[in-house]
């Protein structure tokens, strides 16, 4: 069975299923023409079938074709799927290399007071 993903707009994140088994998802939230993507999992069983690369593919597309946000990739995943995906970028909220250098800090809360920057949560 080919995986296919679904966007649970009520849990407000996108889901891979294979069959009726729900086997991943990227947890998102939203701001005014915004998506977060903060959270990306796949069930361990299914790992290694390349799930989480389909789901975030597939989540993007939909996005791109709703045409009415941008993205801020939160989750590591999701980030190092857009850094290695050039034809995602169109789609950022911000150039990737804020996305990346935001997901290798640590403690992103002191970072930004220390920058005087403001999260999005």
């Amino acid at each position: 069975m080919e995986p296919h993903v679904v966007n649970n707009l009520e849990k407000h994140r996108y889901e891979i299923f294979i069959g009726d088994e729900k086997v991943g998802h990227a947890d998102y939230s939203l701001r005014p023409g915004e998506i977060h993507f903060v959270h990306t999992e796949v069930d361990p069983a299914h790992q290694g079938k390349n799930l989480a690369a389909i789901l975030t593919r597939e989540s993007i597309e939909d996005i791109r074709r709703q045409g009415k946000a941008k993205i801020w990739p939160v989750c590591s995943y999701a980030v190092r799927y857009m850094e290695k995906h050039p034809e995602t970028h169109d789609l950022l909220l911000r150039p990737i290399e804020e996305a990346v250098a935001a997901c290798q800090i640590p403690r992103p809360d002191k970072f930004a007071a220390k920058h005087g920057l403001k999260l999005n949560q």
